[in-house]
């Protein structure tokens, strides 16, 4: 066994071998997971692809007189007014679809990290202690006190593939799918994948330092609908969606090349981020769970046009093969997330913790053994 400190001694020393999770499941093609977990230090993951559950924490300042902002736009985008006084929360799926749907929360924390100026309204009912009741400026990365990206739920363990059995075309968050079952949209990075290679969270956990759009930022806490209890399959991954991370990070030193805001036609707004995480080589075990490739990862395919109904299951290695078989009709595949850019920042992670600029933190809470994910509970209640 390793431990931590250990590795980061090599960490500092530049003597840590460190491989991306691709990289690992080829060697294990000819390696033992006992031979891996001696010879590899950390092995890099990496997820790029839409996450709706993202957000970002601003915060204005004080103008003269002061307002407490309780109506606030920002482009002409309504974001929260609740976090007084001169503080708010933009939601990437926030939008006036009155105004122009195709720009939302996701487009202005990407213009915020650009440098682009970005026009702030706010209203109040004026307080003795916030006189004000209208304010109209400019805001950019510069004038913010805090930029902080906040997002709920990031990086999903497994994803289900959607397709759709019914007579028309369906938009979804998933992307447009055909009608009888045309096309299947997956969203992935297969073995690359942050969660699915260390699948009960062994290593990640509150404090894990990441690789999040660009820089360092943490793994804040579980993400929302953290579900522990889906299925396994042979190779001890979770079936279907499961898993998740809440990640924070400072807006102010990221990159525009690894977070963009996008609109999903009849959709909405999302924000397609970049993340990456190290996992440290701790044991054998660890070397067995990240030596896993595409052929091994199973998720279910729901059928959006008929209530989410189960159709089977697949692979990540038939999925990238370009098409899959369902009840015996061969359907074309394609992936809404990109593993262009997947590589890209497993290969900048790994260079980071190679150089010794980057060191691998332990978590200081774990994450939940059990957690179950519940449906909405409905009341009849008079409108």
């Amino acid at each position: 066994m390793k431990s931590y400190e250990e590795i980061n001694e090599k960490i500092r020393s530049g003597k840590a071998v460190v491989m991306t999770a691709e990289e690992v499941s080829r060697l294990a093609e000819t390696m033992s997971a006992k031979e891996i977990a001696q010879k590899v230090d950390v092995v890099t993951t990496a997820t790029f692809g839409a996450m709706c559950s993202s957000g970002a924490i601003l915060n204005f300042g004080h103008a003269n007189p002061p307002i407490r902002m309780e109506r606030i736009e920002l482009n002409g985008v309504p974001v929260s007014g609740g976090l007084a006084a001169v503080d708010t929360f933009v939601g990437a799926t926030d939008c006036n679809e009155s105004l122009n749907p195709k720009y939302g929360g996701a487009h202005i924390i990407e213009d915020i990290i650009a440098g682009k100026d970005v026009v702030l309204e706010a209203w109040a009912k004026g307080t003795d202690c916030y006189p004000r009741r209208h304010v109209k400026t400019i805001i950019n990365k510069e004038t913010l006190n805090e930029a902080i990206l906040y997002n709920p739920r990031n990086c999903y363990q497994n994803y289900a593939v959607a397709v759709n059995t019914g007579n028309r075309l369906l938009h979804t968050y998933m992307g447009t799918l055909l009608p009888h079952m045309q096309n299947a949209s997956y969203s992935s990075a297969g073995e690359l994948s942050p969660l699915l290679n260390d699948p009960e969270c062994r290593t990640i956990g509150m404090g894990t330092r990441i690789f999040l759009a660009g820089t360092q930022g943490y793994v804040a806490w579980n993400g929302t609908q953290f579900n522990t209890e889906k299925p396994t399959n042979h190779a001890d991954v979770p079936i279907g969606g499961s898993r998740t991370l809440a990640l924070v990070g400072d807006m102010k030193e990221m990159s525009t090349e690894f977070i963009r805001g996008a609109y999903f036609e009849k959709y909405g707004t999302t924000l397609y981020m970049g993340v990456g995480v190290p996992i440290p080589m701790l044991d054998e075990d660890m070397a067995h769970r990240v030596s896993i490739s595409n052929k091994d990862i199973e998720t279910v395919i729901e059928d959006y046009g008929n209530g989410h109904a189960c159709l089977g299951t697949t692979n990540y290695a038939a999925l990238r093969s370009g098409s899959i078989e369902i009840n015996g009709k061969k359907v074309k595949t394609a992936p809404l997330s990109s593993l262009y850019k997947a590589r890209i920042i497993a290969d900048t992670l790994k260079t980071w913790i190679e150089k010794g600029e980057f060191t691998l933190t332990e978590p200081v809470r774990p994450m939940p053994k059990k957690s179950a994910v519940k449906p909405l509970t409905m009341f009849d209640i008079d409108e």
